[in-house]
Order: structure tokens, then sequence, then C-alpha cells
């Protein structure tokens, strides 16, 4: 009986890894986003969620009318659930995608590359 009750949960399990639609809640989007754009919660909005496999992608506009293309990746397995840290592009007024510079400025690679 424990053999079946293992099998099963083992089953249900295995049926959910890589389901980021499951894994991935809308909090836990807006919690790796802050992190990863160094912003508070409250000072964007997150739209146009797709749910691809592991991956949710998703864009980001702040108050301050930046807007970005952002992803993570989610998976639930018998060990639990599991999102991975945002990773972010902003996209440009004339439409070119460019890597998120940190907070007040560029960094050394992204001045050497032009990007800001």
């Amino acid at each position: 009986m424990h053999i079946k009750r293992f099998l099963g949960a083992l089953l249900l399990g295995s049926g959910m890894v890589g389901c980021a639609s499951v894994a991935v809640t809308d909090d836990a989007i807006v919690q790796r986003t802050a992190f990863a754009l160094a912003l508070d919660s409250k000072d964007f909005t997150v739209s146009n969620r797709v749910d691809d496999g592991t991956t949710t992608r998703y864009q980001v506009r702040t108050r301050a009318g930046r807007q970005y293309n952002c992803f993570v990746g989610g998976s639930i397995s018998v060990l639990g659930r599991t999102v991975s840290e945002a990773i972010c592009t902003e996209t440009g007024r004339d439409g070119a995608a460019r890597p998120a510079a940190t907070p007040g400025g560029c960094n050394a690679l992204l001045k050497a590359a032009g990007k800001c």
C-alpha cells in the first residue's frame, strides 16, 4: 500500500514539473522583478504574462515610464516550488532593447558597450 502511495505522489509530482503557470505566482513575479530592477513593488505594473513550459514572460512599466521585457523560470517538483530570479531588458523609445542599467547610472561594462 505504501508503494502505491509513493508511486502516485511521484507521478503527480513529475506531471507538474515544468509548469510555470502553476509554479510562478503573481506575487513571485512582483518580488523577483522588484529585486531585479531595484524598485519598490508599488513603482511598477506587470502586464501581458505568457506562460510557456518552464518560462513565464511578461512586460513591466515603471511609474517613470520605463518599459521592460522580463522572464522568470519556474517549476514544481516533489521538493517544492522553484522560481528563478527575474531577467529584464529595457525596451528603448526607438524600439531597441537595452540591458537594465544599475540604479543611478551605468556600470563600466554598459559604458564600454555604448549602452548608456
